[in-house]
């Protein structure tokens, strides 16, 4: 008997099929089983699925379930955690990303759900300043009282410096990497990886093991180091580089996205400098100007406010919603609350006059009130 998965994993496995239609599929044909046993006829006629990708599906099936079966056994031997789109454990900041990975696996015990969690990332050719500046950024934080979790890519020079400077403030630290866990790329930063795992961090890909590693799989990785944090931060660019594709994909989610800048002549900072001239990044020089710009020392109401407003029902949905997540968009609200965006802006539009809610750039949400209800 096929275990269920196993056909999590399998759909994943799919060539040229994407997160995108593997999702319109699952919509579509009502369970996840089904796309792994209607006919070819029974699939016609699904938005966005094409004669192409039916083809795929009916001779690829086997195939994908006999890797999935073979990638199930990899994770039961070295005790990995999975994150399927549909399974409640999925990182919900994630979940509201329309192209985020179908399944991911990840290495260590480290909770994607905390209620801050910051991307930074930067050029691999990073300077002292560059890496100085890393380590203020999450020094100060700890010494301030603002309890993070840093997400990067485990590359060479910034991403690295984030990593080693998360360990050395006591601070968990996720690597997200563009290959399977059964390799480390690059091979140089093995040790910091187990180093990750064992201090409350861990290593997350959306790639099963034995995958090749190829240059368009660190790009691809990049949509979840943007969608994984509520901001990307980017300490040192040249004029191309993958930070700034990370920023741009941070940009289409509606996240925040802040950068460092520096001298017109500074090589490392054209991209950075440029983004903010562009203002697709907010400019900042040091952990305060991140703290101001995220409103993490707002003060909250104390938890007794509640007796003080009497919810709806239809509040109260929402609420609850705005309690998983530090900050959420309106459309995230909207689809877990089953809500129009309509009513949901009134309903948000009132919660904010009564001080329970902040509204913030983006469409987006802050909970300002500790509440049980």
């Amino acid at each position: 008997m096929i275990s269920p998965l196993t056909y999590k994993i399998a759909l994943s496995l799919f060539p040229r099929i994407g997160a995108i239609n593997a999702r319109r599929l699952v919509a579509y044909t009502g369970s996840l089983n089904a796309v792994f046993e209607l006919s070819k006829n029974e699939m016609k006629g699904i938005p966005g699925i094409g004669k192409g990708i039916i083809k795929t599906i009916i001779e690829k099936r086997n195939e994908v379930i006999q890797k999935a079966q073979k990638e199930l056994e990899f994770i039961k031997k070295y005790n990995l955690n999975t994150f399927f789109y549909l399974d409640k454990n999925y990182p919900t900041r994630l979940a509201q990303c329309d192209d985020a990975p179908v399944i991911m696996y990840m290495k260590g015990e480290v909770d994607l759900n905390q209620s801050r969690i910051i991307s930074i990332v930067g050029t691999r050719n990073s300077t002292d300043n560059g890496r100085e500046y890393t380590n203020e950024l999450i020094r100060g934080l700890k010494s301030k009282g603002i309890e993070v979790l840093v997400v990067s890519g485990l590359a060479y020079g910034i991403d690295v410096a984030a990593h080693k400077a998360a360990l050395k403030n006591n601070t968990p630290t996720i690597g997200v990497v563009g290959h399977g866990l059964d390799k480390m790329y690059p091979s140089a930063h093995a040790s910091i990886a187990k180093e990750m795992v064992h201090n409350d961090g861990g290593l997350l890909s959306d790639f099963p093991s034995e995958s090749a590693i190829d240059p368009g799989n660190f790009l691809r990785r990049n949509r979840i180091v943007a969608g994984l944090a509520d901001c990307t931060i980017i300490v040192e660019s040249a004029k191309k580089g993958g930070a700034l594709v990370t920023a741009d994909i941070a940009n289409s989610y509606n996240r925040d996205v802040f950068a460092y800048p520096g001298r017109p002549s500074d090589q490392y900072s054209v991209g950075c400098n440029k983004l903010i001239q562009e203002n697709k990044a907010g400019l900042i020089e040091s952990s305060s100007d991140l703290i101001e710009f995220m409103d993490w020392e707002a003060k909250q109401l104390p938890s007794q406010a509640k007796l003080l407003y009497n919810f709806s029902e239809d509040e109260k949905s929402i609420v609850k919603t705005l309690q998983k997540n530090d900050i959420s968009t309106i459309d995230y609200i909207s689809r877990t609350c089953n809500f129009s965006v309509q009513k949901i802006n009134t309903i948000l539009l009132n919660l904010e006059f009564e001080g329970i809610v902040k509204s913030l750039p983006g469409n987006r949400f802050k909970l300002l009130v500790q509440l049980s209800i």
